[in-house]
């Protein structure tokens, strides 16, 4: 399935998976369990913990360094109905990967994808958008004006 451009109207695969891997596990199993339908589904690749290389540049523009490495987990699920869906998470929480795999198949159905767009990714992307404003807010008010008098 390929993401969305502004001409072709398909669902942004991307940013779901963003927003199922960045939301905080607790947040991600009680939006699927408030699914009122939950397809069964069987796991293609069971949920593993692994580790990935995390690369940093300096002030975003300089040479690339290795900053170190982190632990994420990974699962993969196919729905009975045929969809694939993969799961990528930070940490070890083997049910949030699962859980994000099987929300990225249902996101693949056209049966399913309104009720777990409003249900799950909507519910947690807001919660998403309103701990980044409640950060930004915080961070502003901070903020120093410096200023210098000119002769």
């Amino acid at each position: 399935m390929s993401d969305r451009t502004a001409m072709d109207g398909e669902p942004d695969r991307r940013r779901w998976l963003s927003v199922l891997a960045k939301a905080p596990a607790q947040e991600v199993i009680a939006a699927w369990e408030g699914l009122a339908e939950r397809p069964a589904f069987q796991a293609l690749r069971a949920p593993e913990n692994g580790m990935v290389l995390v690369r940093g540049r300096m002030g975003g523009t300089g040479d690339a360094f290795n900053l170190g490495e982190m632990t994420v987990t990974r699962a993969a699920v196919r729905l009975e109905s045929g969809e694939t869906g993969v799961g990528y998470v930070a940490g070890r929480n083997h049910r949030h990967a699962e859980i994000a795999a099987a929300v990225d198949a249902m996101m693949q159905s056209a049966s399913l994808r309104p009720a777990v767009e409003d249900a799950v990714i909507a519910r947690l992307e807001s919660a998403q958008l309103q701990r980044h404003d409640l950060a930004a807010r915080k961070a502003a008010a901070t903020k120093v004006e410096f200023f210098t008098m000119v002769r």
